[in-house]
């Protein structure tokens, strides 16, 4: 039976890390840069055959790295686009709990549906990254395919591979560069082999 595995990453480390960045299109610092050159051996350019990325610079630049090694070029789908934190963008939380509070309580209090001013829940994130992973699996059928995405995606595509609820979003934790695998099997099972790793 046919199974397609994606190579999850999220993108190196950013400028402005303590911030919520979401669609801001922040620089990687020096070490971020580094962090993806530290991926190499960890791909298998044997094995891999398609590369995807978001459309913001930070998953774009590790395409940019990572694709020559890997010998495909890389996709931008704006859908694999981090949450969109609205009036909280380039705030920290220590900002927002002080500024926002009933903003923040109200997150705290229901992680699924709760929105930013300006920006999208966790079930709009999840309604627009799923159908694109799903999309991707099922062209790659058979294949492995490397995506470098954000933080929030990934938390999102690994809920859903363990059919977790949302309102676990906090329960996986994704470090700079971390790399997760998942099997995505033709009789619609799914396997999460790696996570955070």
């Amino acid at each position: 039976m046919e199974r397609t595995r994606i190579h999850l990453i999220r993108h190196g480390e950013v400028e402005r890390s303590h911030c919520y960045n979401g669609h801001f299109d922040v620089r990687l610092t020096p070490r971020g840069e580094e962090m993806y050159h530290q991926m190499k051996p960890r791909l298998d350019p044997d094995r891999i055959t398609a590369l995807y990325t978001s459309d913001l610079y930070r998953t774009v630049r590790g395409g940019e790295i990572l694709g020559p090694y890997l010998g495909v070029a890389p996709v931008k789908v704006p859908a694999f686009r981090e949450l969109n934190c609205g009036a909280w963008e380039g705030l920290s939380v220590t900002q927002i709990q002080e500024q926002r509070p009933d903003e923040w309580a109200a997150r705290m209090a229901d992680l699924e549906h709760f929105c930013a001013p300006g920006g999208e829940s966790l079930g709009e994130l999840a309604a627009r990254v799923l159908p694109a992973l799903n999309e991707i699996v099922e062209r790659h059928r058979g294949e492995d395919v490397l995506v470098v995405a954000h933080g929030g995606v990934n938390r999102i595509v690994l809920l859903d591979a363990i059919k977790a609820p949302l309102g676990s979003f906090f329960s996986i934790d994704q470090q700079y560069c971390a790399m997760n695998i998942i099997d995505y099997w033709a009789d619609g099972n799914t396997v999460v082999q790696l996570v955070n790793g």
